[in-house]
Order: structure tokens, then C-alpha cells, then sequence
């Protein structure tokens, strides 16, 4: 059977202005004429495969994140809502701490990169990290970068080094989310932005700040 891409609701209408070009990463798929708002729930007391889920506004399951980065050999896979991969996330061997490299599927070879992730410092507050696709292998300047406060979930994502703003975070507290032992908050995707980019993106934030010993 035929595996369909299921587009989650638009966000509201608002003054996002639409890229002129798409920025596709993953996929041309993921990119819609609309913003998109999704929800990114991590279980925060579970060390359990499966802790990271992330919806449509209305609750509909659109990605989840398998396993944990606990240490060099580990990595994480990104999938659907069906279960099927889209792309491996993995720390490189002998950085653990400071690059990331995402394959397309379930592969881990150097034919399969998609992008690698940076990050600018090593001690710093604040996030800041650059990523770099396989067409720039000088990274002499960054093709994407995030930048903001990951304790705050308030990181935003912006193309090179530009102001030009591809997504953001905001933090959504409820108290069942407090009562549930769960971090809800909300990523806003801008129209005709890869969003499964984004949510590798966000996983990849989560695993080095828990690294970091940051929840």
C-alpha cells in the first residue's frame, strides 16, 4: 500500500510572509503554503523508546522520535506517525558533543546525509547552532542556524545568517502536562518550510541539552 502524506492543519492565518523558494531538506512533501503549528510532547520522567511525540493542533500524532542518545554508538530515528523512518539522527563518533549528522531513512552512510548540525560553542547559555547541507562542505557559513534559549523553549530557527525567521518555539504549560510528568510546547512552522527539517531539528536540540544534563 501506497504510503500518502497526510498535511496537518494549517495554522492560523497570520502575517507570515511565504518563502519565495521553498526551503526543502528532508522533503518537498513536508513544505506547505500555509504556517504550521505542532505540538512537541516529551515524557520527561520515562527513559523508555518512544518519549517524543509531536501533533497537529489537534492531537494528531504526525512524527515520533525512537530511542535515546546515551552514548556515541546511539542514535535516533525519526518517523512518521506510521512508524515508517525518515531519517536517522546521530552524534559523530568521537564528538558527542558538538556534531550531529542526519541520514535519509535508516541508513547512517555518508551517501545518505542530509544535513549536519554544529554547534557554535562549546560553553555558552544560550543555544546557538549552525547547520551545514552536504553542498557546503567548506561551512565556512551556515545554510540554517538556531538560536535562543532550549530551558526557556524558545529557540528559533533562521535561514544562514540571515534574519529571515524558518520556525519558532513557545512554551504551552498546562497542569496535566506538570501532573503528567510531560513538556508540552508549541513550534510554529512558516509557509513553504520543511517541517519534518524542523522537528529533526528539535530532536536534536533535546539530545544535546540532555546530554548537557538539561531537561
Amino acid at each position: 500500500m501506497e504510503h500518502v502524506q497526510a498535511y496537518p492543519p494549517p495554522a492560523a492565518p497570520s502575517a507570515y510572509p511565504p518563502l519565495a523558494t521553498p526551503v526543502s531538506v528532508i522533503g518537498p512533501q513536508y513544505c506547505y503554503p500555509q504556517p504550521v503549528d505542532l505540538a512537541v510532547v516529551r515524557k520527561v520522567l520515562t527513559i523508555t523508546e518512544g518519549n517524543f511525540a509531536v501533533t497537529d493542533i489537534n492531537g494528531n500524532i504526525m512524527f515520533k522520535i525512537k530511542g535515546k542518545f546515551f552514548s556515541i554508538h546511539d542514535r535516533r530515528l525519526l518517523t512518521d506517525a506510521a512508524g515508517n523512518p525518515i531519517c536517522t539522527l546521530r552524534p559523530k563518533i568521537m564528538t558527542v558533543h558538538d556534531r550531529w549528522q542526519v541520514f535519509r531513512g535508516e541508513s547512517t552512510e555518508e551517501k545518505d546525509l542530509i544535513f549536519t548540525v554544529k554547534r557554535s560553542s562549546m560553553i555558552q547559555l544560550k543555544t546557538k547552532l549552525h547547520v551545514f547541507l552536504p553542498t557546503n562542505p567548506k561551512e565556512d557559513v551556515c545554510d540554517f542556524r538556531v538560536e535562543g534559549s532550549w530551558l526557556e523553549r524558545s529557540c528559533i530557527i533562521y535561514s544562514g545568517e540571515s534574519n529571515t525567521i524558518l520556525a519558532q518555539m513557545h512554551k504551552k504549560h498546562s497542569v496535566e502536562s506538570v501532573l503528567l510528568g510531560k513538556d508540552k510546547f508549541m513550534v510554529t512552522v512558516y509557509p513553504n518550510v520543511d517541517y519534518a527539517f524542523v522537528v529533526a531539528l528539535i530532536a536534536i536540540l533535546d539530545g544535546i541539552n540532555q546530554d548537557d544534563g538539561v531537561e
